[in-house]
């Protein structure tokens, strides 16, 4: 398990687990990944999966609990820190986009101030996320999208793990609570 506490935000308590596949964890160097279980906090638990659409890699990071999902570049991202300040921008950034940027600052950016790499939770979520990656692959295709439009045609697509609601449906929900 490695940690990082490069990011600034936390108030010491919070923390953030975030659970790498195989392929990315090998590409920013995370070693000895350890099986986590669900952090408490929902918006503190996020899946980071690693693809390649047209020769050129994208990460595609979810949300554990809901499924709400952005698609960012991979290039460049070579170390774990490389990774959570990415991470940490495409975050802010289409959350704001998609008109949730206090839900960001208040809820997720503090949970990064110390940060737990972990194994994929389930199969479920890695099937999901497959799901995803291969919707986005599709968006992505053409080339017409920009990430910000792949991020929210994803979020707005049914899934079987949500009992066939949407990820931003169920993302939306779980704020309300």
């Amino acid at each position: 398990m490695r940690t990082d506490t490069n990011l600034t935000g936390a108030d010491g308590g919070d923390m953030m687990i975030v659970r790498l596949t195989t392929k990315l964890a090998k590409k920013i160097g995370a070693r000895e990944l350890e099986s986590l279980p669900c952090d408490p906090n929902p918006f503190a638990d996020w899946t980071a999966h690693l693809f390649t659409e047209c020769r050129r890699q994208y990460i595609l990071i979810t949300n554990t609990h809901t499924l709400y999902s952005v698609v960012m570049r991979g290039s460049g991202v070579t170390s774990p820190s490389d990774f959570l300040a990415a991470m940490r921008n495409y975050l802010a950034e289409y959350l704001a986009y998609d008109e949730l940027g206090a839900a960001f600052d208040r809820l997720i950016l503090p949970a990064m101030g110390a940060v737990t790499y972990g194994k994929t939770l389930n199969r479920s979520v890695t099937g999901s996320m497959n799901d995803l990656m291969h919707l986005a692959r599709c968006y992505m295709a053409d080339g017409d999208l920009s990430l910000m439009d792949v991020s929210t045609k994803l979020n707005e697509a049914p899934m079987s793990f949500l009992e066939y609601d949407s990820p931003s449906a169920a993302f939306r929900s779980l704020l309300s609570e």
